[in-house]
């Protein structure tokens, strides 16, 4: 059931600001206060003018902190790659920010999901051939994937792992550096394991980012997204090998 709009406003998040604990952390922990004041609001929530559906979905609902999205069929996201077709058709409801330098933290719960490549997770959607998700997607009843999907330049590629059908949620962390990011997932949501690490050409500025669903085939499921925050960047800076000159 479709809800007002100002309800999304109190279904995200309360924010822990004070930054990068990195070289140069004073700079960023200031960059991330600045920007994170123009987009909250009140005690945490999130501005409904920075949280945008980019499509909406089947249908949606919003009781406390919890966001309730149900899918339409044949609803997807993927490039050319491998398949040769193109899907850009998923809900995706999500933010906007200039911010270099954090993290972002939601719980999925996929319950009702039981038809092959549901799917529900984190996403940073910025155009129809540029963007990266993390989710578990549902094959049957014995395993499902758990993965990345990376999209640069019109073209996805897809990074998983298989895990028990019967594993029903999963939170995701998903860090900025710059123009880099990294995508991490936790069974508990507080012991979490790096998914991916990559490059995004078209990250390096103003980005979005935020939630979404879908099902591919015949199907239709609703996917519960619940405790979303936006916390300083869990990323640490790398302290190994440095650049080359």
């Amino acid at each position: 059931m479709k809800i007002r709009k100002r309800m999304l406003i109190a279904a995200v998040v309360t924010a822990a600001l004070t930054g990068c604990d990195t070289k140069g952390s004073k700079v960023e922990a200031t960059e991330f206060l600045d920007d994170v004041k123009v987009a909250l609001v009140g005690s945490g929530n999130i501005d409904l003018g920075s949280l945008q559906w980019t499509r909406e979905p089947a249908g949606y609902e919003v009781k406390g902190d919890t966001i309730a999205i149900t899918t339409a069929p044949h609803t997807d996201l993927w490039q050319r790659t491998y398949y040769h077709f193109q899907n850009d058709n998923a809900p995706v409801l999500q933010m906007k920010t200039k911010e270099k330098f954090f993290s972002f933290v939601v719980k999925t719960d996929f319950t009702q999901s039981h038809q092959r490549f549901d799917q529900c997770g984190i996403v940073m959607y910025l155009d129809s051939e540029n963007w990266l998700k993390g989710s578990v997607e549902y094959e049957n009843d014995e395993f499902q994937h758990l993965g990345s999907v990376a999209t640069n330049n019109g073209y996805s590629d897809w990074a998983t792992t298989a895990i028990p059908a019967d594993v029903k949620t999963m939170w995701y962390r998903f860090s900025r550096r710059e123009d880099d990011y990294c995508i991490e997932c936790s069974k508990d949501g507080v012991n979490f394991s790096q998914m991916r690490i990559c490059h995004m050409y078209a990250g390096a500025d103003e980005i979005s980012f935020g939630i979404y669903a879908c099902s591919p085939e015949e199907s239709s499921f609703t996917a519960v997204f619940t405790d979303l925050k936006i916390t300083e960047c869990a990323w640490k800076a790398h302290n190994g090998q440095q650049p080359d000159e």
